[in-house]
């Protein structure tokens, strides 16, 4: 099942497998019920009617979409290669809490086919293919999307506390296509897949799986809901395995892929 947040002429509108939700329908009504009856809801809810219109990203203006970092090994080398103090990733990549951040409000985060940036002041700037999942008000894990954290590095590596303006920007998080609505089991062994295309070709490409990760999805969100209320739920970038070379820099016109499972999410470059 695969919700979708399309634009039509009276404002956005939700679809499930293609057909339209009742406009009223708000994703904040979903994640507020318990994962059990969530397919139940939708079923009763769906029309006959078929959907279209653009793709949209697939949360409601005032979601929060918070990601982890350094939850794969690719990822603990790569932070810690690009930073003077290097040390403080290994050290988070084995401790028992994780690196948590809040990433973007929902009206800042940018859908399929819409453009992402990179910053201005910055010279070394890479897309990062992550698993996004969606959590109830509960802390239930109801499903996934595909989510690009465009990411800075050369701020982020001049000093750790830099890491707000390397990660929150304009246009610095994308998800897409829609939200996959499944069990968590599923979650555990997905494909992620990353693309890099400029003028045509492909200038880098390398997949990993969800399986590589080294913290747990319910370990994750344990922390994420500790201390903080979502009473409509949350998004969360799971962190990336995949790391262009360090050579390697986005620029304006390059279009980016992320697949991670059966969803595709593509965007292009601007500044």
């Amino acid at each position: 099942m695969e919700l979708t947040r399309h634009q039509t002429l009276s404002g956005p509108r939700w679809a499930v497998n293609g057909h339209w939700l009742p406009r009223a329908f708000d994703l904040r009504m979903l994640l507020a019920l318990p994962r059990a009856i969530c397919r139940q809801a939708l079923h009763e809810m769906v029309t006959g009617e078929q959907a279209s219109g653009p793709l949209l990203a697939p949360l409601e203006p005032s979601h929060e979409v918070w990601a982890s970092g350094v939850t794969y090994r690719r990822s603990r080398d790569a932070r810690q290669a690009e930073s003077e103090t290097g040390d403080i990733y290994a050290l988070v990549y084995q401790a028992d809490r994780p690196e948590l951040f809040l990433k973007a409000i929902g009206w800042r985060v940018v859908g399929p086919d819409m453009p992402v940036r990179i910053r201005r002041d910055s010279g070394w700037n890479v897309p990062e293919p992550e698993m996004t999942i969606v959590i109830n008000r509960v802390g239930e894990i109801v499903g996934y999307c595909a989510g690009n954290d465009l990411s800075s590095r050369d701020i982020e590596g001049a000093n750790p506390l830099y890491l707000p303006q390397a990660k929150v920007y304009r246009g610095s998080c994308a998800l897409g296509p829609g939200l996959k609505l499944v069990s968590s089991e599923v979650l555990s062994d997905l494909e992620i897949t990353l693309e890099i295309a400029r003028g045509g070709e492909v200038l880098f490409a390398d997949s990993i799986s969800t399986a590589r990760m080294k913290r747990g999805l319910e370990e994750l969100v344990s922390y994420l809901y500790r201390e903080l209320d979502f009473p409509y739920g949350a998004f969360l970038m799971t962190g990336t395995g995949i790391v262009p070379p360090d050579d390697f820099s986005l620029l304006p016109g390059d279009r980016v892929r992320v697949t991670v499972g059966e969803l595709v999410l593509e965007n292009t470059v601007t500044r």
